[in-house]
């Protein structure tokens, strides 16, 4: 499995910086992108050829895997890195504290897409990888540069990182949807078509028992 096809951080981050810089309303600033903070997801038919294009293959092993591999939060302007950016823009507009000197947020209101919680304390939250960190490595990321994966655990332009309830991210781990769905069954489609959308753009492998859960939770759409 090759590189993905945009191998460095830059990329990405400099969508993010762009977007944030344009939107700074405090010293640190609240993005005022809320409404899909997660990036845009295919229509279903449109999720359907993506999963069909991917390659489908065993997973492989987790030999040599380290989340440190995967360096992340990266600053995104200022003081502020992928995390608190992620926050601020998955908050309820205007809902957001954040420090001006530190660019920590620390109170808000997000409702976790998972399981449709509500919070509204940061440390209530976590910033989840929808494709998670060690299923990369093991479905081609274990081949990529350094650069490369610090541009995957950072992505804010793909549908990748979601602010979600902290022990429902524990309960899901490296899972991918072949062994772990999220609990809130009306969020399925949505879920798959970010996986499906991340694993393409990636150019990340299938296995084939992953590959059908997808393609169920997808038919709910």
């Amino acid at each position: 499995m090759g590189e993905p096809k945009h191998p460095t951080l830059k990329p990405f981050l400099s969508v993010a910086v762009a977007t944030a810089a344009a939107v700074l309303v405090s010293a640190c600033g609240i993005s005022a992108d809320v409404a899909d903070p997660t990036g845009a997801t295919p229509a279903p038919a449109e999720g359907r050829r993506l999963l069909d294009e991917l390659a489908v293959a065993p997973e492989g092993s987790a030999d040599g895997y380290d989340r440190d591999a995967f360096p992340h939060w990266e600053t995104v302007a200022g003081s502020c890195d992928t995390r608190e950016e992620a926050l601020k823009r998955a908050a309820e507009p205007g809902s957001a504290t954040v420090n001006p000197e530190t660019c920590a947020v620390t109170d808000g209101s997000w409702r976790s897409p998972y399981d449709g919680a509500t919070w509204t304390k940061s440390s209530d939250v976590d910033i989840d990888h929808v494709v998670p960190l060690a299923e990369a490595w093991r479905s081609g990321a274990a081949q990529w540069s350094k650069d490369a994966r610090e541009a995957f655990a950072n992505d804010l332009e793909h549908p990748q990182l979601l602010v979600v309830t902290d022990n429902v991210n524990q309960e899901k781990g490296d899972q991918d949807p072949g062994s772990w769905r999220p609990p809130l069954e009306s969020y399925w489609c949505t879920y798959a078509e970010s996986w499906i959308q991340v694993k393409h753009h990636y150019q990340l492998t299938l296995d084939p028992t992953e590959k059908a859960a997808l393609a169920d939770m997808l038919a709910r759409c």
